[in-house]
C-alpha cells in the first residue's frame, strides 16, 4: 500500500496552490486547474500540521514576498532517472537567471536531449521549488509552464529577470 499523501492549500499572488507531501518530502505543487499533471493517489488527507507541508508553504510564501531565493524543503520526486536528473538540475539555475532548454540538456550531459528535457520539465511535480519557470526558448521566448505563461512571466518579473 502506498504511504499516505497529505495536502494543504495556500494562497499565492497567482491563485491557490495545492501542496502535496509524503513523510519523505514535498511531492507536488499544483496550480489551479492542474490536478492531472502529476500522478497522485485519488485519496489524500488534508493536513494543517504536517512539517513538510508547513515548511513548503512558508518557503513558497517567503519566495513570493521576495525574501527567499532558494528552497531547502525535502522532496519526494518520482519519475524516471532522466526526469529526476532533469528536475534536480533546475535547482542549479540561479535566482534571477534563465537557461535555455539546450543549456539545461548540456548541463546534465545530454546535449542532444533538448526535446526530452522540455518534456521532463513539463512533468516537473514541484514547480517554483524546482524552478522550471527559469527555462526559456532558444529565442528568449516564454514556453510552456504548468501554471500558464502569465504565471511564468510573473515569476520571472518577481525575480528581476523580465521587466513588466
Amino acid at each position: 500500500m502506498d504511504e499516505p499523501h497529505l495536502l494543504c492549500r495556500m494562497p499565492s499572488p497567482l491563485g491557490e496552490l495545492t501542496l502535496v507531501a509524503t513523510e519523505i518530502g514535498l511531492r507536488a505543487v499544483l496550480w489551479p486547474h492542474d490536478e492531472d499533471r502529476v500522478g497522485l493517489p485519488e485519496s489524500m488527507v488534508l493536513s494543517r500540521i504536517d512539517p513538510v507541508l508547513n515548511m513548503a508553504a512558508r518557503q513558497i510564501g517567503e519566495y513570493f514576498a521576495g525574501e527567499r531565493k532558494t528552497f531547502d524543503v525535502p522532496l519526494d520526486l518520482r519519475g524516471t532517472q532522466f526526469q529526476t536528473e532533469t528536475w534536480r538540475a533546475l535547482a542549479e539555475i540561479p535566482y534571477g537567471a534563465t537557461w535555455t532548454y539546450s543549456q539545461q540538456a548540456a548541463h546534465i550531459g545530454r546535449p542532444k536531449a533538448v526535446r526530452a528535457v522540455g518534456a521532463a520539465n513539463g512533468r516537473n511535480p514541484v514547480s517554483i521549488v524546482l524552478p522550471c519557470h527559469r527555462v526559456i526558448g532558444a529565442d528568449g521566448s516564454l514556453t510552456g509552464f504548468a501554471g500558464g505563461l502569465e504565471a511564468k512571466r510573473h515569476l520571472l518579473v518577481l525575480e528581476g529577470t523580465l521587466k513588466r
